[in-house]
């Protein structure tokens, strides 16, 4: 039997390694044209809170600063979808973990950081289409417009897509720890989705009171929503704190730190870990 030995020198090892990662996010496009239903909950959800937020509870909430709620809610309804991404990294990758997927990546002769690479990038993709999807929904549904120039508005979406690549790979950790989806859902949505919530996604943080507003302005969702707000060049909120003074370079840093963090940490849970 023939063992394939790893290319010699660094740039093949890249190259191969490349190769093997769109491998194995061709296989996650492949799961996804299997299950449908999966990609349109991604696409639907988005839909359904511009339309909750918007609509129903829009016509309740008004701005301190004056503004169309619509255009202040679009921004975070961004952030929010981005964040959600770490539920399904998670629930997708313990149950490759459940189906015995892992340890036959393992004995397969690809590149260790493949399987974990290209299935990130396979999330990313799939995230960047659901948000392609809630930004038509926004401009037709909900009116949304970004003010900002074109490039500002690149600048937008970059750091959003950043952010959401930041939270795959929270998830991806995650999943590489639990026995199947329904523990991978509990252990990322039941903090995660309250969190989204607990920023300046849908609300201002003015009304907020004293004991609970440090934690919103510090919470990294909410340098991310003024971001996109300040980017896009719709309404935003007063700014109190350092990260919301300054959201660009904070959300840049969160998104940053939370990839130095979770990266080897789920590489090195992979080299060990077993399915179930």
């Amino acid at each position: 039997m023939t063992v394939l030995e790893p290319p010699a020198t660094r740039l093949a090892r890249l190259g191969w390694a490349l190769a093997d990662s769109l491998t194995i996010a061709g296989r996650t496009y492949s799961r996804l044209r299997a299950q449908p239903g999966e990609l349109a909950g991604f696409l639907v959800f988005p839909i359904i809170m511009t339309v909750l937020f918007g609509y129903v509870f829009g016509s309740a909430i008004t701005l301190p600063g004056g503004g169309d709620y619509r255009s202040y809610l679009m921004p975070g309804i961004f952030m929010q979808v981005a964040a959600l991404t770490a539920v399904a990294a998670a629930t997708a990758v313990s149950e490759d973990m459940a189906l015995g997927l892992i340890d036959r990546f393992r004995a397969q002769p690809i590149a260790r950081s493949a399987v974990l690479v290209g299935r990130s990038v396979a999330d990313l993709s799939i995230h960047l289409l659901s948000v392609a999807m809630m930004a038509l929904c926004g401009v037709v549904i909900a009116g949304w417009r970004p003010h900002g120039s074109p490039l500002e508005t690149l600048a937008g979406f970059g750091l959003l897509a950043l952010f959401a690549y930041a939270m795959i790979w929270i998830g991806t950790y995650i999943g590489l720890f639990v026995k199947n989806g329904a523990q991978a859902d509990a252990a990322t949505f039941g903090w995660l989705f309250p969190l989204t919530f607990l920023a300046n996604a849908f609300v201002p943080l003015e009304g907020l009171p004293s004991w609970l507003r440090p934690i919103a302005d510090w919470n990294p969702m909410s340098a991310v929503v003024s971001a996109a707000r300040r980017l896009f060049g719709n309404p935003g909120s007063a700014a109190a704190s350092w990260p919301l003074q300054h959201p660009v370079t904070s959300t840049l840093c969160w998104s940053v730190l939370i990839l130095a963090v979770f990266v080897p940490l789920a590489v090195r849970r992979y080299r060990t870990a077993t399915s179930r």
